[in-house]
């Protein structure tokens, strides 16, 4: 019988070899850009909402509900109050000058402008108080040293700074001034420095007296006292930087 010859299958082709993978190359100048990017995206972000929550909330002319507001702070001889209660003990008001750090010049200014226009500032009723996040003691020694006839009150975890918007990241305060009455209406709600803090005041008192004498309210300051002031405040903001370097070297 002849031999039947049978065809071999042929070998099955192997696997088509996947492609090298791109190997990944760092770039640090690329990498760089893009977190910067990412961070700077992130803090306007927040502060676009930040500083429309503090807006809304405090802005001049808005009503507050003081129950609550701005949680509780501490006077520099150590007693726990809230802004609620002292709206509540004062006769017309609240005045809050914030200011970044007791005893640095800038602040110290500050501090003794308010003092030395106490007497004026309060006639109408307003009861003025300094607001920072410094330490009981160093703003009773700051109290003392400048013979201030105010009480100064200590925000530690800047809960009433913060509400009041003068917050400053990330862990200072914003020097400003924050006026409500006795019905919690915001009078007045802005930065600016030592001088122009305690003119905001002086305006409103002057408007209330004019108002209650039938007088015409004063006139806004010219344009260049207001470029004094700027130059002022900006001299007090560098004193206060340099001050505080100083203290850390």
């Amino acid at each position: 019988m002849p031999v039947e010859l049978r065809k071999r299958k042929a070998p099955a082709a192997p696997p088509a070899a996947a492609p090298p993978a791109k190997k990944k190359t760092n770039n640090p100048i690329k990498d760089t850009a893009k977190k910067v990017k990412e961070a700077v995206v992130g803090k306007k972000g927040a502060a676009a909402t930040n500083g429309a929550k503090a807006a809304g909330a405090t802005s001049v002319g808005s009503t507050l509900t003081l129950a609550g507001f701005g949680g509780e702070v501490e006077t520099h001889d150590g007693e726990k109050t809230t802004l609620k209660q002292l709206v509540d003990e004062s006769q017309n008001g609240v005045v809050l000058f914030t200011y970044p750090k007791a005893s640095t010049p800038g602040c110290t200014t500050q501090a003794c402008l308010f003092r030395d226009s106490y007497e004026p500032l309060t006639a109408t009723g307003f009861s003025i108080y300094g607001l920072s996040n410094d330490s009981p003691k160093s703003n009773t020694t700051f109290k003392t040293k400048q013979k201030l006839p105010y009480t100064l009150l200590c925000d530690k975890d800047r809960t009433l700074i913060g509400a009041i918007g003068l917050k400053k990241a990330p862990a200072g305060t914003t020097r400003g001034v924050f006026v409500v009455d006795k019905h919690g209406k915001v009078l007045a709600s802005e930065p600016g420095g030592p001088a122009a803090t305690v003119e905001v005041v002086k305006k409103l008192v002057n408007s209330s007296t004019s108002a209650a004498n039938g007088a015409p309210v004063q006139k806004v300051k010219s344009a260049e006292q207001k470029e004094d002031e700027d130059k002022a405040n900006v001299a007090a903001d560098v004193a206060d930087t340099a001050a505080k370097i100083d203290g850390t070297a």
